[in-house]
């Protein structure tokens, strides 16, 4: 995964969330808050 700069504005991104609609991040363009959790496998 490429790392994002700094102050600098989030890649484009589409994901399904849990009931298999899709999501975009710049649907939540304008918004106050948008949280990001990426969930990782613990080894």
């Amino acid at each position: 995964m490429p790392k994002v700069a700094l102050n600098a504005a989030a890649p484009e991104f589409t994901l399904t969330d849990f009931r298999g609609e899709t999501v975009r991040l710049s649907d939540f363009r304008g918004r106050s808050n948008v949280l990001l959790v990426f969930n990782r496998g613990f080894t």
